[in-house]
């Protein structure tokens, strides 16, 4: 069955309210069992803020490291769920209960895998 990358665009700033966040926590907990109870639960992480990443990277033949985020923005990757559906629209309808969830934009995109071995 073909899997899906729905990504969590999370705004800079501030997180919100602690009781605001519980809630969005328990509608998260509530989506991910609802997956998993449709067999379309594959994985699902959230991601530490932007200013925690290394950025590995070639150039003129050496590997270098820096500190921060790859591309500075107002919004970035907050987590991320990879959903199994059997089309597009199955998965759009994911996307949708995840942003319902969440409270943010979620990105919805075919995700490739190869197996190998």
């Amino acid at each position: 069955m073909p899997q899906y990358l729905l990504s969590v665009m999370q705004p800079e700033g501030e997180p919100p309210a602690p009781e605001v966040l519980q809630e969005i926590r328990r509608n998260v907990e509530a989506l991910h069992e609802e997956l998993k109870a449709a067999g379309a639960w594959v994985f699902a992480g959230g991601l530490h803020a932007p200013s925690t990443a290394t950025v590995v990277r070639l150039q003129d033949g050496d590997v270098l490291t820096t500190d921060g985020p790859y591309l500075e923005g107002k919004e970035y990757l907050g987590g991320l769920s990879i959903v199994e559906a059997p089309d597009l629209d199955a998965a759009l309808e994911w996307g949708r209960k995840s942003a319902r969830a969440t409270t943010l934009p979620i990105e919805v995109r075919p995700f490739y895998w190869e197996a190998t071995g």
